[in-house]
């Protein structure tokens, strides 16, 4: 069952948080422990706090603190943004939810405010955002002075935009009909998305007086605190002769008036005393003046009087900038808070709501959510990690990272003495603790490593002094200390070949019982899925019953880092289409795994473009479980995969993790000579991962 829900919009001034406070009242009828979280934040004063976040945490009285409830702010946000650090915004804001979900029975998260309609930093974070936490959507559409042909448009425009996961469309703010919009959205919105609407609120769309002294610095005269809550639902300009005024008078109005004008501000009190007039909300002095001693005293002395508020600034001045107040809900505003409820509850079907908010489920896993679930595996297995290459820059900034984090323990192999001096150079933070330094040549280990790899080699020829000076080589080294459990997996190749690399893992850690075929695979980090190809690095032509053993372990390794394998075996046909060796091959491997492995969701032979698009998989293999919804993609070659994921990595600028192993007993996993420290840092974490798997 799901246990979040996302409330968001593209459109300024649309009135999501009526419906927040709409579906946190319907969450908490049934649901004890829920909590409330908004991933972006405007920026305020020390002084003040988002008024979402203080209104919802007191309102429906939540048991978290107020940081917990926001990922960033904004121009922090924006910073992160602009300098091209997005993976870091959305790896903290993803972490910060997560931690929710895992204290909270519920999570109601309300995306980013939409400031500007040409703000393509807007749109792009509110859109990355819902994407990457890809939860079950609310919609919320501004419907303010659209006709019903446009605003069709506008929704689907704006469902298209965020694709699958839109369960229902607020249409806010519109006095058309939900009956109405719907002659202009037959069979183009998909019929699973629920669509209503709310019309306009007057009261919601006023500032109450309390707004309108915070937004015009304005001082109070008279009036107690409770009294800044009443709402000005219109303005009445002051400025003409007393007996036209009084007919102008309005119930809740705001009278603004020069504050020299005596006879309209004891007119108003009085009006406001009496039974014959409207009352007023309360009174607005401009031009920096106020009245005489002897009326102040009256003003406050009066069994009903008027709130007075006073400002500096002329009476045109200060009608236009109360005119362009945009009015809040806060947690004092108790009538807004309720009304919104209200309103909600009486245009939305709550029960159906919940169903589906309780149906939904997610059909992939994205970047974040993958690299959030490494980094907790990772942190959990508390696994040691040796990498032979101590002397590379690369290598000890990972190293750092790595532990710096608490994800783990480092061997670092090399000079102790060259390898602190880089450390010491490079200015990187040095966990004691969790690095440890050893020097293959003076180790006290080496005979011992020496003898080991000699009684298991001996059969094959090898002599105890070759043996030896193999130990003096880091990469044997490094697989005898996981051989021997010193260590629990090891990461080289950063400057090594991956013959270099892999051969004595060969040799003396071996396969896995029941395991014939060494492979590997690539996690590609796409914007809003993880795909996981194999094999790109290790088998050139394999059999089928090579590419069956690589479907079968890149299922289980699919598996082993959170995401339901469904597998497609690619081809240059789909289904029956085509024929001849290439084709036959991998139709061969498929009856193969399904002999072996019956449980597994597979298709093949299929094209890329059917295995990965929901449109074309649809249209070429109708009938499939599989094509158009593949997020393992098993190659016939290697020429074809290693390309594959290189074209694909370096058009799209994917993060590609890998490669990794499948298959040996221990984990030993290999790097790019051209890996970025961003790359050898996952690929330790996957390391320790699979080392607490193995």
């Amino acid at each position: 069952m799901n246990q979040s829900v996302f409330i968001f919009t593209t459109d300024p001034d649309s009135g999501k948080f009526l419906v927040t406070l709409g579906i946190m009242q319907a969450i908490m009828k049934k649901t004890v422990r829920v909590a409330f979280f908004r991933p972006i934040i405007e920026q305020f004063s020390h002084s003040q706090k988002d008024d979402h976040i203080t209104t919802v945490l007191d309102h429906f009285q939540l048991i978290m603190q107020y940081e917990e409830a926001y990922g960033f702010k904004r121009d922090e946000a924006v910073a992160l943004y602009n300098a091209g650090k997005k993976n870091r915004l959305f790896d903290q804001i993803f972490s910060k939810y997560k931690k929710l979900e895992e204290r909270f029975d519920f999570v109601v998260v309300e995306g980013p405010d939409f400031f500007n309609e040409s703000s393509s930093f807007d749109f792009d974070l509110n859109n990355s955002v819902a994407k990457n936490l890809h939860l079950p959507v609310i919609l919320v559409v501004n419907g303010e002075k659209k006709t019903a042909d446009a605003l069709a448009d506008h929704v689907l425009i704006e469902q298209e935009s965020i694709e699958r996961n839109v369960i229902m469309i607020v249409v806010n703010k519109t006095h058309i009909s939900t009956k109405e919009i719907n002659k202009y959205l037959k069979n183009r919105l998909p019929s699973e998305i629920i669509l209503v609407t709310i019309p306009p609120e007057p009261l919601l769309s006023k500032p109450t007086l309390r707004e309108l002294k915070n937004e015009l610095k304005a001082s109070l005269i008279t009036g107690k605190a409770e009294d800044l809550n009443k709402i000005a639902m219109t303005s009445i300009i002051g400025a003409m002769q007393l007996s036209h005024y009084l007919t102008r008078i309005e119930e809740d109005s705001l009278v603004i008036t020069s504050g020299d004008r005596a006879d309209l501000i004891c007119a108003t009190i009085l009006a406001n005393a009496s039974v014959t007039y409207a009352h007023v909300a309360g009174i607005l002095l401009t031009g920096g003046t106020f009245p005489e001693e002897n009326l102040l005293k009256l003003m406050k002395g009066f069994l009903h009087a008027v709130p007075i508020l006073a400002v500096d600034t002329d009476t045109f001045e200060t009608t236009q900038r109360v005119a362009s107040i945009k009015p809040r809900i806060y947690p004092d505003n108790i009538i807004k808070i309720q009304r919104s409820i209200n309103l909600f509850e009486e245009y939305v079907n709550s029960p159906l709501i919940e169903k589906k908010i309780a149906a939904f489920q997610s059909s992939s896993i994205t970047l974040h959510m993958f690299r959030y679930n490494l980094l907790k595996k990772s942190r959990e297995a508390q696994k040691h990690i040796v990498l032979p290459e101590g002397l590379e820059e690369r290598i000890l900034r990972a190293a750092s990272l790595f532990t710096s984090e608490k994800l783990g323990n480092i061997t670092l192999l090399g000079s102790p003495k060259k390898i602190l001096s880089e450390f010491n150079r490079l200015g990187l933070p040095w966990d004691e603790d969790r690095i440890s330094l050893t020097d293959p040549s003076v180790a006290l280990c080496n005979e011992d490593f020496s003898n080991t790899l000699f009684q298991l080699r001996k059969e094959k020829g090898l002599q105890y002094d070759q043996a030896y000076d193999l130990m003096l080589d880091v990469s044997y080294f490094g697989t005898m200390m996981v051989y021997k459990g010193l260590a629990d997996g090891m990461v080289s190749g950063a400057v090594h070949t991956t013959a270099h690399t892999i051969r004595p893992a060969l040799q003396f850690i071996k396969t896995s019982p029941g395991v014939k075929t060494i492979s590997s695979v690539f996690f590609m980090l796409l914007n809003d899925r993880v795909l996981v190809y194999g094999d790109c690095a290790i088998v050139p032509d394999p059999d089928p019953e090579q590419l069956a053993d690589i479907t079968i372990a890149s299922a289980k390794t699919a598996q082993n880092f959170g995401i339901d394998p469904k597998i497609a075996l690619l081809s240059y046909s789909s289904g029956n289409s085509g024929s001849g060796q290439h084709v036959d091959k991998v139709r061969k491997a498929v009856e193969i795994v399904k002999s072996r492995t019956p449980q597994l969701l597979i298709e093949g032979p299929i094209q890329y473009d059917a295995a990965v698009d929901p449109v074309v998989g649809k249209q070429k293999m109708p009938d499939s479980s599989v094509a158009g919804q593949a997020n393992v993609l098993i190659f016939p070659d290697l020429n074809t995969g290693n390309n594959t994921y290189k074209a694909v990595q370096r058009e799209t600028k994917t993060l590609a993790i890998g490669p990794v192993l499948q298959g040996l007993k221990k984990p030993v996993n290999d790097l790019s000579r051209g890996a970025t420290v961003e790359d050898i840092y996952n690929t330790i974490i996957i390391t320790s991962i699979q080392a607490a798997r193995s």
